[in-house]
């Protein structure tokens, strides 16, 4: 299995930053490991960067709002967005649980006009506040602890704390790691633009995106979908 220094190192070498025979000094593998876990933390933000998403859980106590981060009341990496949600009926929902979907605000404008908004019943919508270092994420109506709340996160891709740690990635990403580091080393010795690598690049990005896109089937929003009966071609003249 191979570590954060090989990946460096040969990194490095690919992209002419160091000669056949050479062997990089350890100040240019400390920096190259930063522009690595940078690069990699840009890539976390990124849905079709991101191999899987996790189905996190919590119970809700009737609260307006759920902190969520290190240490929060939702206890894991803070997220930079929801991607989607549910909840789920724990209490006198018998042996069959159902789930019913949550539509997810993604912007405090909307959530800012719901008029009551300690209101408590059955919940239809999330917002996510997407404060640092904590988040915050609001229910609407707010549920009692009759209910549990799951959220689909983007999985936290792995950064490296030392040179020695083992790569753990699908296969699919280790060029994808190799070749793009090695455009922004490039960059950051200040050395011409490689067309080569570059086109690579890409294309190994190209390859995570078809691998990772999951693409919803398009539902129409909850105002549009009042309608009563369906479409009658001869009762409405065509």
């Amino acid at each position: 299995m191979s570590t954060a220094r090989d990946l460096i190192t040969l990194t490095l070498k690919n992209s002419g930053i160091t000669g056949v025979g050479q062997t990089p000094s350890a100040e240019d593998i400390n920096d190259a490991m930063v522009h690595l876990n940078d690069m990699i933390t840009q890539w976390a933000r990124r849905r079709w960067l991101v191999y899987h998403l996790v189905d996190v859980v919590f119970q809700a106590t009737g609260a307006l709002s759920y902190s969520i981060g290190a240490g929060g009341d939702i206890d894991v990496a803070r997220p930079d967005q929801i991607e989607s949600a549910f909840f789920r009926q724990i209490t006198g929902g018998g042996p069959n649980t159902v789930d019913y979907p949550l539509d997810v605000l993604y912007s405090r404008e909307e959530y800012n006009r719901i008029a009551l908004k300690d209101m408590p019943a059955f919940p239809s919508m999330l917002f996510y506040d997407s404060g640092y270092p904590l988040g915050n994420v609001f229910l609407w109506p707010v549920p009692s602890n009759l209910y549990e709340i799951h959220l689909s996160l983007k999985a936290s891709l792995q950064t490296f704390t030392n040179l020695t740690n083992n790569i753990v990635f699908p296969p699919e990403y280790n060029e994808a790691l190799r070749l793009n580091l090695g455009v922004r080393l490039r960059i950051a010795y200040q050395m011409p633009s490689d067309p080569g690598l570059n086109a690579l690049a890409k294309v190994a990005l190209n390859t995570l995106k078809n691998s990772n896109a999951q693409i919803p089937t398009l539902q129409m929003p909850r105002a549009l979908r009042g309608v009563s009966r369906p479409y009658n071609y001869l009762s409405d003249g065509y």
